[in-house]
C-alpha cells in the first residue's frame, strides 16, 4: 500500500461527522477586504487617470468606454471587452495601460507607472471586484449635521438590560441582548457545549494553541460545578504569554505589519520587530486600550517616566512607519504624500474604523468626510518625520539607507554616534540637479498649476504638460548614484547588527499646514487647510493646534477622548469578531455608510461602555464575553432555527469556524511535540536574508527556510509579497493594508497541502513516534490517546472500530501510525472551531 493510498484510506475510516464541516462557509461576493482594496487603491487610480475620458463625469466619453462604473467596463467599449476577470494577462486593459499595442496606448498622453500598473493587474486578478453599482452618484454637498445622524457617529448610548422570560437562561448582561432576540423570533438556543468542545474552543480562542491532554483532563473532571471550573480554565488561559502572542497577532493584522517595505523593491524592515513585541507585551500586560492607541500615534511625545518606558513608547509609533511604499518612487513629493496617505488611511481604519484614505482626490464618496478633512488630518502626518529606514536622497527617489542606520529612530543615547545627530543620516546626499535648471522647470510648473485647476481644453493641456515637466524634473535627479548605491546595499545586511538599540518609529518635523490637492495631483495645489481632525465626530472638546508642533498629542487625545464615539466600538466590534466569526458590524474596518449597520445595536454599546468603564481593559472585555452563555454555547443544530435564523443572526448556537494559517501551523507542532513555546529573543529576519534582499536576490527570497523553525508562527519573518506557501493556501492576511478580519475561503489546495505537504507529514511523523512509545499502552489506548491530543476528545465507537481496523491492516508500523495522523490533521474538526 503506497503512502498515499494509506492516507486516503484514513481518511475514509475516519470519515464521518466532519464531512460537513468542509461546506460550511464560503466567502461573500464582495468581501470587506476587496472593497477596501477597491475604494483605497483601484478608484482612486481610474479617477485620476481614466475619467476624464471615459466617465460620465467626463467631457466625453472616448470609444465607448465606461471605467466609472461596474457595468460599463463589463460591457466593454468600441474595442471590446477590457477586463477578464481573474486573468490580467488576457485584459485589454493591461495591454493598453502596458503600451503593449501602438494602436491602444492609455493614457494617451503618458504611461501609468509601474507601481499603478501592478495595482490595476492585482485588481483583475483579484477578479476585478468592483462595489460601484450601474449609476453614477451625482456630486452633492456634504451635510455634516444630516451626517451625524449615522448611528456610527451617534454618542454611545448606555441601553439598559432588554427583559427576557428566561432570566435563569441568562450568565451576564450580554446574555439578555442575545436571549431577547431571540424570544421575539420565538427561537429556542442550543444546548451548552460539553466540556471536551469548550476548553478546545477557549483555549484555540485566547492563547491560539490547542490545550494539552493534561489540561482536557483536569478540566473535564474537575469537581466544580460548571461556571467554576471553566472561570478557572478561562483565568489561565488569559494569564498565559500565550495570550499576548495570539490576540498580538490580530492587532498586526490591523496593523498592516511585515518585516519588508513590499512593492517595487522588496527591502527588507530589519527592526519592525520591535513593533510587534511591543504589540504583543501590551495584550500581556492588558494596556489600557486609549494608552495603546496614544502610544502608537504619539508615543515619542507622552510622558516617560524612565528610560525603558521612552523607549517602548518610541517603539509604538513604529505603526506609522510600517507602510508599504513604492521605494522606485523617484518623486520626492509623490512619496511623501503616498507616506501620508497610507498613515491617514490606517489610523482612520484601525481605530475609527473609517475608510479615511478615501477623501484624498475628493470628498468622500459615501462618508460625511469632506476633502478638506482629509487635508487637516494630512497635515499633522505631513508635520511628522517617519523614520522608517526607506531614505530619500534628493530628487533621486526614495532608498533604504545602505547602512540602515540612518533614517531609523534610536531608542538609546549611545546609538547618537552611529546615526548622526538626533538620528539623521551621516551620509552624503545624492547629487542634485543643476539649480538652474532646476529653477527653470519648477517655475514653469508653478506658472502653469493656476490654468490646471480650471476646466475646459486648456486645463487638459495644462494638466499634461505639467506631468511632462514633473518627469523631467525627477529624471535629472533620478540617475545620480544609481550604480552605487546597489554596490553599497549588496554588503549592507551582513553587517547589521539586528539587536542594536534602534526602531521604526516617528517624531516631529517641520511643522506645516497641508495645502489641498487638486483631484490627488501633486502638482496641483489649492488652498491651505489648518491642520485638525474630523468634523462629523464632535466631541465637544475643543483642542487647538500647537504652533511649534505636529498635532499628533493632540490628535492621540482626540481619539480616546471617551467622547468620541468610534474608537470603543470599533475595539469592542473586532473582539466578538474573533470569538463568534464575525462581529456585530460584519464590516470590522467600515463603520461608515458603505458599511453594514450592527445586528444588534444595542449589544454593541452595551459592550462599548462596560470596555471604557473597564478601564479599556481588552483582557476584562473578553473574559466578559467568553463566560457568558452565548459563547458557550454547541453548535447543535436544530430543524426550528435552521428554519427562522438559517444564517444564526441570533446566535441560538455556536458558529463554526475555521482556524487561521499561523494556529493551524502551531496546532500541528504542539500536536506533533515539535512547538517551541520560549519567545524567540531579537529580530525574525537574519543578516543573510537582508543581504539577499539588498543585493537584488530579494524576488527568490521567500522565507521559506525559516518556515521550518519551530517558533510559533508570530515570530516568523512576514514579508510582502513572499508569504510562505500554507500561509496564502489558508487566507493569511495581505499585510500591505489594515485587515482587521480575514477572508475565509474553502478551497482544494488547502486539502492538498495537508495530504502532501513535506511539513505537515514531518509533523505526522514525529506525533507518530509519540504515540508508538507509549509505554504500556495497546493500540486501543494510543488511538485514544492520538484523538486526546489532536481533536482534544474521545473517539466515538465507530471512529475507533475504523482506526483499530485501519491500525491492524497496515500492520501497525511507523508509517500507518503516520498516515493515521496525518488524516487526524487533514480532517475538517481539526481545522475548525466548533
Amino acid at each position: 500500500m503506497t503512502s498515499a493510498t494509506r492516507l486516503l484510506c484514513a481518511l475514509a475510516f475516519l470519515a464521518g461527522g466532519g464531512a460537513g464541516l468542509l461546506a460550511a462557509d464560503s466567502p461573500a461576493p464582495l468581501s470587506p477586504a476587496e472593497t477596501a482594496f477597491f475604494e483605497n487603491k483601484v478608484r482612486p487610480l481610474l479617477s485620476k487617470h481614466c475619467y476624464e475620458c471615459h466617465a460620465k463625469e467626463g467631457k466625453s466619453i472616448k470609444g465607448g468606454l465606461h471605467l466609472d462604473s461596474r457595468p460599463g467596463w463589463m460591457a466593454g467599449g468600441d474595442s471590446g471587452e477590457v477586463i477578464e476577470p481573474g486573468h490580467p494577462e488576457k485584459s485589454l486593459l493591461i495591454e493598453s495601460v502596458r503600451y503593449g499595442n501602438q494602436d491602444l496606448q492609455m493614457p494617451p498622453k503618458y504611461k501609468l507607472n509601474e507601481a499603478d500598473i501592478a495595482i490595476l493587474e492585482e485588481w483583475i486578478q483579484r477578479g476585478a471586484p468592483d462595489p460601484r453599482a450601474g449609476q453614477v452618484a451625482e456630486k452633492k454637498e456634504i451635510d455634516l449635521v444630516k451626517g451625524r445622524q449615522h448611528w456610527a457617529f451617534r454618542p454611545v448610548a448606555n441601553p439598559p438590560l432588554p427583559k427576557i422570560t428566561d432570566t435563569a437562561w441568562a450568565r451576564d448582561g450580554i446574555d439578555h441582548f442575545i436571549r431577547s432576540g431571540q424570544e421575539k423570533a420565538g427561537i429556542h438556543p442550543a444546548p451548552d457545549a460539553d466540556r471536551f468542545t469548550l476548553i478546545r474552543r477557549v483555549s484555540l480562542d485566547l492563547i491560539g494553541l490547542p490545550p494539552s491532554v493534561e489540561e482536557v483532563n483536569a478540566f473535564v473532571r474537575d469537581p466544580a460545578p460548571d461556571d467554576e471550573a471553566y472561570a478557572k480554565v478561562v483565568d489561565r488561559l488569559l494569564a498565559s504569554e500565550r495570550f499576548g502572542e495570539r490576540w498580538g497577532r490580530h492587532w498586526l493584522d490591523v496593523a498592516r505589519y511585515a518585516d519588508s517595505v513590499g512593492k517595487t523593491r522588496n527591502v527588507p524592515f530589519p527592526y519592525a520587530w520591535r513593533y510587534r513585541d511591543y504589540v504583543i507585551d501590551s495584550f500581556n500586560h492588558d494596556k489600557p486600550y486609549h494608552v495603546f492607541i496614544g502610544e502608537q500615534i504619539a508615543g515619542d511625545l507622552m510622558p516617560a517616566g524612565n528610560p525603558a518606558q521612552r523607549d517602548e513608547r518610541t517603539i509604538a509609533t513604529g505603526l506609522l512607519a510600517l507602510g508599504s511604499m513604492d521605494l522606485n518612487e523617484k518623486d520626492r513629493e509623490q512619496f511623501t504624500l503616498d507616506q501620508i496617505d497610507d498613515q491617514v488611511d490606517t489610523v482612520g481604519r484601525a481605530f475609527l474604523g473609517l475608510t479615511t484614505g478615501c477623501a484624498r482626490c475628493h470628498d468622500h464618496k459615501f462618508d460625511p468626510i469632506p476633502q478638506k478633512d482629509y487635508y487637516a488630518l494630512a497635515g499633522i502626518f505631513a508635520s511628522t518625520e517617519t523614520l522608517s529606514g526607506q531614505k530619500n536622497k534628493g530628487g533621486g527617489g526614495n532608498y533604504f539607507s545602505p547602512n540602515l542606520l540612518a533614517n531609523l529612530g534610536s531608542t538609546a543615547p549611545t546609538t547618537a554616534s552611529a546615526a548622526g545627530p538626533a538620528g539623521k543620516s551621516t551620509t552624503g546626499a545624492a547629487s542634485l540637479p543643476a539649480a538652474a535648471d532646476e529653477n527653470a522647470l519648477r517655475q514653469k510648473m508653478e506658472a502653469l498649476q493656476k490654468q490646471a485647476k480650471g476646466k475646459g481644453p486648456g486645463a487638459k493641456t495644462a494638466r499634461a504638460e505639467l506631468q511632462e515637466l514633473r518627469k523631467s524634473l525627477v529624471g535629472m535627479a533620478g540617475k545620480a548614484n544609481a550604480t552605487k548605491k546597489k554596490k553599497q546595499a549588496q554588503g549592507a545586511g551582513q553587517n547589521l547588527d539586528l539587536k542594536a538599540p534602534l526602531a521604526m518609529s516617528v517624531r516631529d518635523g517641520e511643522v506645516t499646514d497641508l495645502e489641498l490637492r487638486v483631484r490627488g495631483e501633486p502638482d496641483i495645489h489649492g488652498e491651505k487647510v489648518p491642520r485638525g481632525f474630523l468634523q462629523v465626530l464632535d466631541t465637544g472638546h475643543a483642542m487647538e493646534m500647537p504652533d511649534g508642533a505636529s498635532g499628533r498629542l493632540e490628535l492621540a487625545r482626540w481619539l480616546a477622548d471617551p467622547a468620541n464615539p468610534l474608537p470603543a466600538r470599533v475595539m469592542a466590534n473586532r473582539i466578538w469578531a474573533h470569538l463568534f466569526g464575525q462581529g456585530l458590524v460584519r464590516t470590522v474596518d467600515n463603520f461608515g455608510l458603505s458599511g453594514e449597520a450592527p445586528t444588534n445595536p444595542a449589544l454593541l454599546d452595551h459592550l462599548a461602555t462596560r470596555f471604557v468603564a473597564q478601564g479599556w481593559s481588552v483582557k476584562s472585555l473578553i473574559r466578559t464575553i467568553v463566560l457568558s452563555r452565548t459563547y458557550r454555547l454547541s453548535g447543535d443544530s436544530s430543524p426550528e432555527g435552521e428554519k427562522i435564523d438559517p444564517s444564526n443572526q441570533l446566535l441560538w448556537r455556536s458558529n463554526l469556524r475555521r482556524i487561521e494559517a499561523e494556529v493551524l501551523r502551531d496546532a500541528l507542532l504542539a500536536a506533533g511535540g515539535g512547538l517551541q513555546t520560549e519567545r524567540p529573543v531579537g529580530p525574525s529576519v537574519s543578516p543573510a536574508e537582508i543581504a539577499a534582499m539588498l543585493g537584488g536576490k530579494g524576488k527568490r527570497a521567500t522565507g521559506s527556510e525559516v518556515f521550518e523553525t519551530p517558533v510559533r508562527s508570530v515570530y516568523l519573518p512576514i514579508f510582502r509579497s513572499k508569504l510562505p506557501g500554507m500561509f496564502t493556501v489558508f487566507d493569511f492576511a495581505e499585510p500591505d493594508q489594515v485587515n482587521g478580519q480575514r477572508d475565509v475561503t474553502t478551497v482544494a489546495p488547502q486539502a492538498l497541502f495537508l495530504l502532501n505537504n513535506p511539513f505537515v507529514v514531518e509533523t505526522a511523523t514525529h506525533a507518530a513516534r509519540r504515540v508508538i512509545a507509549l509505554e504500556g499502552a495497546d493500540d486501543d489506548a494510543k488511538i485514544r490517546y492520538a484523538y486526546a491530543y489532536t481533536l482534544c476528545r474521545k473517539p466515538g465507537t465507530a471512529e475507533r472500530e475504523r482506526s483499530l481496523a485501519f491500525i491492524k491492516e497496515g500492520g501497525g508500523d511507523e508509517k500507518t501510525w503516520t498516515t493515521f495522523l496525518q488524516a487526524l490533521y487533514a480532517s475538517a474538526e481539526f481545522r475548525y472551531i466548533r
